[in-house]
């Protein structure tokens, strides 16, 4: 089974059972493999909350996806994760960085709609 890095956006789809956002094949992706998300998804999603963009915390938003779809944080060193984020200069955003660097330490795909991700890691699937 290949592991599949998913981006925020992704995961706040599943959880708000949004899954027409989903492409077809982000939905085939998602049926058919191992599901994990950066450290840096977990706190982009405690920032989303904090500022009012989402109506849950992070932890019930993860603790729904780990039972329904079984998601799970990634336990990479972050040392590596951030080493190979020093890389990536195409974006100047920390989460996106280091949601890549996440992916690429593990020679993953992942999921993202972000044209920009997709554009500069060829990993990246919509």
């Amino acid at each position: 089974m290949e592991t599949v890095y998913l981006d925020t956006h992704v995961v706040v789809w599943l959880f708000s059972g949004e899954i027409n956002k989903l492409s077809d094949k982000a939905r085939e992706i998602i049926e058919e493999s191992e599901l994990l998300v950066s450290p840096m998804v977990v706190l982009e999603l405690e920032f989303l909350y904090e500022i009012g963009r989402l109506n849950y915390q992070h932890d019930a938003i993860l603790a729904s996806l780990s039972q329904t779809i079984d998601l799970k944080v990634c336990n990479l060193s972050f040392a590596a994760v951030a080493g190979e984020s020093t890389r990536h200069n195409w974006t100047r955003d920390p989460f996106d960085r280091l949601i890549v660097a996440n992916a690429v330490c593990n020679d993953s795909m992942l999921l993202s709609r972000d044209r920009k991700i997709r554009d500069n890691y060829p990993m990246a699937v919509w």
